[in-house]
């Protein structure tokens, strides 16, 4: 299989390498030799040749989602196997395509990571370390374990289950009073691999809670709002991604052709299956065979729509670009309350920048990222939610997917300072 994806102008096509030739490292030793190759095509003509491999390769795009995103004097980095390496650099060398080997062996990298990583044990989650990934199984374990020690201010529950049974998990915070409060709502992990998400809710759990006990204004905030938090939406997605295959993007459902899974964030009820989007179930941005066709997509839906008159902000937290985005994704206009969504922003990524000195790109989805339809923050807005926000955290493409454990934390720390940035403009009116 290979696949492609975008940060910022940044393409990766990536193709899986087929040979099992151990038990010795991580996914069985599938990524041995796969290499990841930059390429710029500098005119039209190589970016429509760039397309042609889509079909001759079964590529499958990772960003930009569709092969229309695919343009000139954008960064086309390709992920490759062993074999089709050869294929791909002499296409290139003969061409005079300008590329570049930026990764020579990726499941060294991840065996890299991962021998990085402390040896795991099942400790008391008093000891919880937030500076690693965590599996689905640990992150359950977690949430049943902030609930109890802190149920003053977390309460958990269910809202579905996912297509293979498991249930779909939230954690609700704040002061328990019976007074109306206003609601914000966070969610991770729409898309499988993309570890860095769920990495970041558990921080923002974590650094809510300590924020509570110790900054008196945001003691404050926490009696005026309830935040809301998914850190892990597509739960057998990002099983699937510790367990089989590290860079899976969508769903776990079976369709046709032997093809499984979906986009969860193309499978929103707003101009679904438009710009952007697949009707063909072995794309990687594959829209469902009709809106809300993922049960956590709809258990999700209708969460929110029963209260989207108390929720004022929404935002999900995705990987890679270093973007701050909003709506319209569909579409290339500006949104009727422009203006304040527009200033949020600006302020968000301005507190981004102080931390660690990273820069973030904001502005309207479609035209700072790509075309896009049926995703959740259209969905949001469209429904009422004023502050709708996706987030695309580090890096821009020299980690990608893979993401180290070392920059777990400056990530999150950056980013809890634009999520406290925007919560304050939640309280206000945004027309």
């Amino acid at each position: 299989m290979v696949c492609i994806w975008r940060m910022s102008h940044v393409l990766l096509l990536y193709v899986l390498s087929t040979w099992l030739t151990g038990h010795c490292h991580l996914y069985n030793n599938r990524y041995a030799g796969d290499k990841v190759i930059r390429i710029v095509p500098k005119n039209d003509k190589e970016a429509n040749e760039l397309k042609n491999m889509y079909h001759q390769l079964q590529v499958d795009l990772w960003k930009p989602n569709s092969i229309s995103s695919i343009l000139k004097d954008t960064v086309t980095d390709v992920h490759t196997s062993s074999n089709s390496s050869r294929t791909l650099l002499d296409y290139l060398r003969k061409a005079n395509i300008k590329h570049k080997i930026l990764v020579n062996n990726v499941q060294k990298l991840l065996d890299m990571q991962n021998s990085s990583r402390p040896t795991r044990h099942r400790r008391s989650l008093s000891r919880y370390n937030y500076e690693q990934y965590h599996s689905l199984d640990e992150i359950v374990r977690w949430m049943r374990h902030m609930n109890k020690t802190h149920a003053n201010l977390v309460s958990m529950f269910s809202i579905g289950k996912s297509y293979e049974g498991r249930k779909l998990l939230v954690l609700k915070l704040g002061e328990k009073n019976a007074s109306y409060k206003r609601a914000v709502w966070l969610d991770c992990g729409i898309h499988a691999r993309e570890w860095i998400g769920p990495a970041f809710c558990q921080w923002f759990v974590k650094e809510t809670i300590n924020a509570y006990y110790n900054e008196p204004e945001f003691k404050k905030v926490l009696s005026l709002l309830d935040f809301y938090v998914m850190p892990v939406l597509n739960v057998d997605g990002y099983h699937y991604s510790w367990n089989t295959d590290r860079f899976w993007r969508k769903t776990r459902s079976k369709y046709r052709f032997n093809c499984y899974g979906v986009d969860a964030n193309r499978n929103w009820k707003v101009n679904w299956c438009e710009e952007g989007a697949s009707l063909n179930p072995c794309d990687s941005t594959y829209c469902g065979p009709s809106p809300e066709s993922e049960p956590e997509v709809k258990a999700v839906a209708k969460f929110i729509y029963k209260r989207r008159k108390r929720i004022k902000a929404y935002m999900s937290f995705h990987a890679y670009a270093q973007m701050l985005l909003y709506p319209y994704s569909y579409q290339y206009d500006y949104i009727p309350n422009f203006k304040c969504v527009e200033s949020a922003a600006n302020k968000a990524v301005e507190a981004i920048r102080s931390a660690y000195g990273i820069r973030y790109r904001h502005g309207p989805a479609s035209s700072t990222l790509y075309l896009s339809s049926g995703s959740s923050i259209d969905w949001a807005y469209n429904n009422g939610i004023p502050y709708s926000y996706a987030f695309e955290l580090r890096d821009t493409g020299y980690y990608g997917f893979m993401l180290p454990d070392s920059l777990i934390k400056p990530t999150c720390a950056e980013t809890m300072l634009a999520v406290k940035n925007i919560t304050m403009h939640a309280l206000k009116k945004c027309h």
